[in-house]
């Protein structure tokens, strides 16, 4: 069964916030699934599989999402306090995701532990090797991608260089979204792999927000 196939299913938790905070749980909350969701809708997972000689499994597809979800996570935790509670229910969010995914694909309770304890790992692991390479220059970013995204076996440097430029330009991207647009809406528009036009990776879209302020 191709995992591409699959339903996508994410459900939603309550957290408990400091009274500062309080007012603002629903919309956080709304925003932190949403923003989730963009890294799962609005990215071209056949294309990454294909791009970067990727198979089209469920460990295949974490291991983009893993990334976008980073790149988001970097963004939003520059919001303070609101930030870092986004963070949490961005990831959060994920968890139930690939639970769910894992479900559906027909995985078994016992594989689904190890290979959601594996999931974690990696994802940890990336976490700490993306931050390291987003400031640093593109061989180390690279490094990181090597061991994360393309699990070690990446034998094509154009690949490679592929996805340096595609994480530079989304963060470039994203540090130009306005914080409380993204504490409010969630809303990410990512940037295509292969660029037609470079410049315009510099026009960021104004959010669009309902009566509600959401």
């Amino acid at each position: 069964l191709s995992f591409t196939s699959c339903l996508h299913y994410c459900s939603i938790c309550t957290w408990t916030l400091s009274p500062l905070l309080q007012g603002l749980r629903t919309k956080i909350k709304i925003a932190a699934l949403r923003m989730y969701t963009c890294c799962v809708e609005r990215i071209n997972y056949d294309e990454f599989f294909e791009k970067c000689s990727l198979p089209d499994t469920l460990n295949s597809w974490f291991l983009v999402a893993q990334l976008h979800v980073w790149m988001c996570l970097v963004r939003i935790r520059q919001e303070g306090r609101e930030g870092k509670y986004m963070c949490r229910y961005i990831v959060h969010s994920m968890w139930e995701d690939v639970e769910q995914r894992s479900k559906i694909m027909g995985i078994d309770a016992i594989h689904r532990k190890e290979s959601m304890r594996a999931m974690t790992e990696t994802f940890y692991a990336a976490i700490f090797g993306y931050d390291e390479g987003i400031l640093s220059d593109d061989g180390v970013l690279a490094a990181a991608l090597w061991r994360n995204m393309f699990n070690r076996q990446c034998e094509d440097p154009k690949q490679l260089e592929l996805m340096v430029e595609y994480v530079r330009k989304q963060m470039q991207f994203i540090d130009a979204l306005d914080g409380e647009d993204l504490l409010l809406t969630g809303e990410v528009n990512w940037r295509p792999l292969l660029e037609d036009n470079a410049q315009s990776i510099l026009k960021v879209p104004t959010p669009t927000y309902n009566d509600a302020g959401l």
